[in-house]
């Protein structure tokens, strides 16, 4: 299959969906906020070096193996955005490995 975690386009970037694997230690939390907090921390390497910002974002997607985890990533998901306030979809629905909880794909946009 063809992947990229990234493709830049003109003034757009697409960010493939990203799991919540610690590239650090090579390891894959079981606290789905540490998840989301790696998803974004992935995102945003992705868009710096793609030449975009976070503030760039917008448009979200968040998929979630299970509702009962929202509680948990919510504040991660408000603290990684703080006032950026992009177009976003919530899915619930498996992911491929069944250590992955979250999965967040982003859309941005350079102004």
């Amino acid at each position: 299959m063809g992947y990229s975690r990234a493709v830049v386009k003109g003034d757009w970037c697409f960010v493939s969906g990203v799991t919540g694997y610690d590239y650090a230690t090579m390891t894959m939390p079981d606290d789905p906020a540490q998840q989301a907090r790696n998803c974004f921390a992935t995102i945003f390497a992705v868009l710096k070096e793609a030449g975009f910002a976070p503030g760039d974002i917008v448009r979200l997607q968040y998929t979630v193996t299970d509702a009962a985890l929202v509680d948990a990533i919510t504040p991660v998901l408000g603290g990684a955005m703080g006032d950026i306030r992009p177009a976003a979809t919530m899915v619930v629905a498996g992911l491929i490995r069944p250590e992955m909880k979250v999965e967040i794909e982003a859309t941005a946009l350079r102004a």
